[in-house]
C-alpha cells in the first residue's frame, strides 16, 4: 500500500518533515560568514553538497524561516560580504555544531557560544573552524532565491579558493574516509555516523562496462535467495566466467562437502549453492560467486 500526497495539500511544516526524513542522510557543513562590520556568524546547514570540481563549487541553502519567513543571518551576511568558509562537520564536533544552530540574535558570534576555535583564513574574511577536518575558503559566485515563501531555499554557490586539511584525517597524503568520522543529518533529531559497520564499499564501474543483470542466466535472476543488491553486484562483472572455470569450481572442498551433505536433491543443492554464493559475494569475491552460481545452473 502506498500513500500519495500532493505537496500543495499539506502544510509547509508537514512537507518539511517528509522531505528531510526521506532525503537522508545529508552531509553537514558549518558556514562561517561575516557582515560589513566584521561580525562573525557560524551556522550549520544540511542543505549542502558539492556540485562541481571544475570549477570547484559547493552549494548550501540558508532557507527562510518556516515560522516567520525571515532570512538566516548567514544569507544576509553573504549578500553583504560574498565570502564564506565551508567547514566540514564530523563526530568530534557534532554537539558543538548542534549548539551553534541555536537562533541567536544577529551579531552573536557562534564561535564563542559553541567553544570552537576561529582560525584566520588566507583568501577570505570569515575565519575557519580550527577543529574541522576539512575547511574550504570560498568566494560566493552567485545566490539564487527560490521563492519569497516560508521555508524557501536560498542557494549560495560558493567557489573554492583554498582547502585546509587536518593531516590527522589523512593516510599517506590522502583523506581517509574511516578516519574522517563524518556525520549526516537525518529527520527530526536524528543523525548518522559514518564509521565502522556503517561504512561499506561498492566497486564503481568507471572504466569497464558491467554485463548487466539482463545478461545473467534466468535461474540466477529469479533466485529466491539472491537480493537485488546481489544481482547488481553480479551484473557489474565485465564478463561471465568461462566453462573451464565453472567446471573447476566443482572440485572446491566446500562445494564438494555441500554436495555430499544434500545428496541427490537438485533443488536443495542449488539453493544451498546460492546461499554459499551470497556469502562469498558479501566477502567481496564476485567472480568466484558468479562461477559458483553458474555451476549451480548445471545441476
Amino acid at each position: 500500500m502506498t500513500t500519495t500526497i500532493n505537496p500543495k495539500d499539506i502544510s509547509q511544516q508537514e512537507l518539511h518533515g517528509i522531505l528531510l526524513t526521506a532525503v537522508a542522510p545529508r552531509p553537514i557543513c558549518f558556514a562561517s560568514t561575516v557582515d560589513l562590520d566584521g561580525n562573525v556568524n557560524l551556522s550549520p546547514f544540511s542543505y549542502f553538497n558539492v556540485f562541481s570540481s571544475n570549477p570547484p563549487l559547493l552549494i548550501f541553502s540558508p532557507a527562510r524561516s518556516g515560522r516567520d519567513n525571515t532570512h538566516k543571518h548567514s544569507y544576509l551576511n553573504v549578500k553583504e560580504v560574498p565570502e564564506v568558509v565551508i567547514n566540514i562537520v564530523n563526530h568530534p564536533i557534532v554537539e558543538q555544531m548542534s549548539l551553534a544552530s541555536t537562533a541567536y540574535e544577529r551579531g552573536v558570534n557562534e564561535f564563542v557560544k559553541s567553544g570552537l576555535t576561529p582560525v584566520p583564513s588566507e583568501m577570505v574574511r570569515p575565519p575557519r573552524v580550527g577543529e574541522a577536518p576539512v575547511a574550504f575558503e570560498c568566494i560566493v559566485q552567485q545566490t539564487i532565491e527560490l521563492s519569497q515563501e516560508p521555508g524557501a531555499g536560498n542557494l549560495v554557490l560558493a567557489r573554492v579558493e583554498r582547502i585546509h586539511i587536518n593531516e590527522a584525517y589523512s593516510t599517506e597524503g590522502k583523506l581517509d574516509t574511516q578516519k574522517l568520522d563524518l556525520v549526516g543529518r537525518m529527520g527530526g533529531n536524528w543523525y548518522i555516523r559514518a564509521i565502522d559497520n556503517a561504512l561499506f564499499e561498492i566497486p564503481k564501474p568507471i572504466r569497464g562496462k558491467g554485463i548487466g543483470v539482463d545478461a545473467l542466466p534466468e535461474g540466477i535472476r529469479e533466485s529466491n535467495v539472491l537480493t537485488g543488491n546481489n544481482l547488481g553486484r553480479l551484473g557489474n562483472l565485465q564478463q561471465l566466467p568461462n566453462p573451464q572455470e565453472v567446471e573447476a569450481i566443482a572440485t572446491d572442498d566446500e562445494v564438494q562437502m555441500m554436495a555430499k551433505k544434500v545428496g541427490h536433491e537438485p533443488a536443495t543443492h542449488k539453493a544451498q549453492l546460492h546461499w554459499l554464493a551470497q556469502r562469498i559475494l558479501d566477502e567481496g569475491d564476485t567472480t568466484k560467486a558468479m562461477t559458483l552460481l553458474l555451476h549451480a545452473e548445471t545441476l
